[in-house]
Formats: C-alpha cells, sequence, structure tokens
C-alpha cells in the first residue's frame, strides 16, 4: 500500500476505515476531532488515494490544482500541502473558494482558465511539486501538457479524465487511451486505474514531467 502524505490519515467513520485530513469542514462531511472525512465519492483525487494508486508524496508539497470549483476536493490537499494555487474558471464556485481559503492561509484562488495558462503565468510559481488537474473540457492531455510549464523537473501529475467530456458518444477506454498517448509530449505515466466504484467512466493517471 502506498504510503499517505503526512497530514493525511485513515481513520473509522461508521466502523469503517477511510481518508481524512485535519482542517476545517466545508461541504458538511462527517469529523472525528480535528480530523474530517476526505469523501472519495466527491473527490477524484481521493478516490484516487483509495484505490492505492501511486501517488508519491509526503505532505508540504507545493501544488497547483486545475477545476478547483467551490473547493471540495482542493480543501483537502492545502490540509496537507504547502503553497496551493487553485485555479477555477466559473466565477460563482470561486466565491465559496474564496471562503473555504479564508481557514487555509496556504490555498490561493485564481478566477482564470486552466486552458489559458499564460493567464496566470505572472501568479503561479514555477518548479511546483505537484499538479492536480479535474477540469471537464475537451482537450483534457493538451491542458495538462500546457501546464507542465509549472512544474519541477521531478514534479508529478495526478490527472482526472473524465470520458465524457472529451466525447459522450466515444467508448471510455477509447478515449483513455488516446489521453495517454497525447500526454507523452511532457509526460510519463507511472500509473492508470478506473476509478469505479468512487466514480464512472473516469480515469486516473499519475505522470512525472520528463
Amino acid at each position: 500500500m502506498t504510503d499517505l502524505p503526512e497530514g493525511v490519515d485513515r481513520r473509522s467513520f461508521d466502523g469503517t476505515q477511510r481518508l481524512a485530513t485535519q482542517g476545517q469542514p466545508v461541504y458538511g462531511e462527517p469529523t472525528d476531532g480535528e480530523w474530517r472525512l476526505w469523501d472519495a465519492g466527491r473527490s477524484k483525487l481521493g478516490a484516487m488515494l483509495e484505490l492505492d494508486m501511486d501517488i508519491s508524496l509526503s505532505g508540504g508539497e507545493s501544488v497547483l490544482y486545475l477545476g478547483a470549483a467551490s473547493g471540495t476536493t482542493v480543501s483537502h490537499v492545502a490540509d496537507f500541502a504547502g503553497p496551493t494555487y487553485a485555479v477555477e474558471f466559473a466565477p460563482r464556485p470561486v466565491r465559496d473558494l474564496v471562503g473555504v481559503a479564508e481557514a487555509r492561509p496556504n490555498l490561493f484562488p485564481l478566477l482564470k482558465d486552466a486552458r489559458k495558462p499564460e493567464t496566470y503565468a505572472h501568479i503561479v510559481e514555477r518548479d511546483l511539486d505537484f499538479l492536480v488537474q479535474d477540469v471537464a473540457t475537451r482537450g483534457q492531455a493538451r491542458v495538462a501538457v500546457d501546464n507542465a510549464q509549472f512544474l519541477a523537473d521531478d514534479g508529478l501529475l495526478c490527472l482526472a479524465v473524465k470520458a465524457r467530456s472529451e466525447d459522450v458518444t466515444a467508448d471510455p477506454e477509447a478515449v483513455f487511451e488516446g489521453v495517454r498517448e497525447a500526454l507523452v509530449d511532457a509526460y510519463h505515466v507511472v500509473d492508470s486505474q478506473r476509478l469505479e466504484p468512487f466514480h464512472d467512466d473516469h480515469l486516473g493517471i499519475v505522470a512525472t514531467k520528463h
């Protein structure tokens, strides 16, 4: 089993050992003292950890999170990470994200489009340790490749691919293979798994920059 980052643990919720981080609750999740449930059914990255994918993190890493929405997953990331830049293009979720960041001084919300990294290149630092992407759009691999510029040479990508966002009529496995092939310009894939039973028609990819 892959070691969890410092600041992430497995705690008992309703008699079941589930992921948890230490921080202020965000979305009504159950808590155990200072620990709050990291619900893998609401988080692609949480599902990747629950499925024991090869995510080599120790805690305290610098992070760029693409597709932060209202802050469900990125709040957990900020609980154990260092500086965390959270990119979301829709104004309404960003208002919620700003509220999440009030209790997390290391979380920096950005109202930007992940498909246009040049619009936040002057804000986000370079040589980051960790890139998390959960962006429901066509060209998900291209978004990951274009944002590789922010990663350190040994940086890690965790990409959640939503098949229906690429092509609602295509076989998901064909979509996933196309995404893996499109990543080779910037990454070496070290692990990829379907995210069932937590998320239908999603693939988790872990890759290192090259």
